[in-house]
């Protein structure tokens, strides 16, 4: 007469510990999961700059698509994915610091911090790479502290 409920039980507990196991960063993707409207996170960071990406030279990370401008950018991403993947998905640096949110950014608006880098949101006359950079100690350890919280969360 208890079988049912314990097995019932039993499969539940195991299929939430599968789950979380299988939890992934969440990245500004598109509905189609093309992240940051197809730029090149790699021009980012070896030419200071936002290039988009060339569909032909495509990969999928972490469930996120990335497009790169070149086959040499995608054969470096594919060798070390981690080094070139933006800080919090490639959600706004400074709203994720600033108010525990994930706002959508402008792909020129960036900043390379140590190696990272880091997006910000630049419409309306708010450019919150300028509002980061008055405070960008603070907000950064912010932005770690939450993104932590939200990183495997959807």
């Amino acid at each position: 007469m208890y079988r049912f409920p314990l097995a019932f039980l039993s499969l539940f507990l195991a299929l939430l510990v599968q789950a979380q196991g299988d939890l992934k960063p969440y990245y500004n993707v598109d509905p189609k999961g093309l992240w940051v409207e197809g730029h090149d996170p790699v021009a980012y960071l070896l030419e200071g700059k936002a290039r988009e990406g060339d569909k032909r030279y495509s990969t999928s990370y972490d469930g996120a698509t990335f497009r790169f401008a070149s086959q040499a950018h995608l054969d470096l991403f594919k060798k070390e994915p981690t080094k070139y993947l933006p800080q919090y998905g490639g959600w706004c640096a400074y709203a994720m610091g600033a108010n525990n949110e994930k706002v959508e950014v402008d792909t020129e608006t960036f900043k390379i911090i140590d190696g990272k880098l880091f997006l910000f949101y630049n419409a309306f006359f708010n450019n919150t790479l300028t509002t980061w950079n008055k405070d960008e100690a603070r907000l950064h350890r912010t932005a770690d502290a939450n993104w932590a919280k939200f990183k495997h969360s959807k």
